[in-house]
């Protein structure tokens, strides 16, 4: 992503933190994490509480280095995350969006075994304009959504749809002591995301 796209992220992700951090559930759950990935993955910010989430600088050029954030994002959870052990319960299992206007330039498949590796909540991912949606598939199943515009009404539905589900999953956490694990489990998503099928 590049111009405009990467503005409305930018954009989206403001407006996700403005609205998890006003929601009881999500405040006392939720910690976020951003991978970027174009030429190489980079982690602009580690797992950080959402008091304390500060948004990065996001730019995007280059390629889709999707094998190295996968790998990426996979070893930044075994690192970060609290294991459980017989005397305690640890973090529960992270909520995975990951986003994608390209198709896959380096070795994704490699990414994606060390991806699988880990215990993951719900995994989602979307394609942007013309994203990879095969790849997409292979990598969160059935939770795969299409945004067929990066303008700022679809990205802004598409990041408010983000906050709804994490707050979804901090109120069945905090609640039930359950985590959201599929896309049916989360907020029906609004025209502008069409559900892949």
């Amino acid at each position: 992503m590049f111009g405009e796209p990467i503005e409305q992220v930018k954009n989206g992700v403001q407006m996700l933190v403005s609205a998890l951090r006003q929601d009881p559930y999500a405040l006392e759950t939720a910690f976020l994490s951003v991978i970027t990935f174009d030429s190489k993955a980079d982690e602009k910010v580690k797992l950080t509480e959402l008091t304390a989430f500060q948004i990065p600088a996001l730019t995007a050029q280059g390629s889709t280095a999707l094998g190295d954030a996968l790998r990426l994002v996979a070893e930044s959870a075994s690192s970060q995350l609290a294991k459980s052990t017989s005397t305690t319960k640890g973090d529960w299992k992270p909520m995975v969006f990951l986003m994608t206007d390209g198709a896959p330039t380096d070795d994704w498949q490699k990414g994606l075994a060390r991806f699988q590796q880990e215990k993951w909540g719900v995994v989602v991912g979307c394609a942007v304009n013309n994203g990879d949606i095969s790849a997409l598939k292979q990598i969160c199943g059935e939770s795969v959504v299409r945004l067929d515009t990066s303008d700022a009404s679809a990205m802004a539905k598409f990041f408010k749809w983000v906050s709804a589900s994490v707050s979804s999953n901090s109120k069945a956490v905090e609640t039930a002591g359950k985590e959201v694990e599929g896309l049916d489990q989360l907020p029906p998503p609004p025209p502008e995301i069409k559900v892949v099928v």
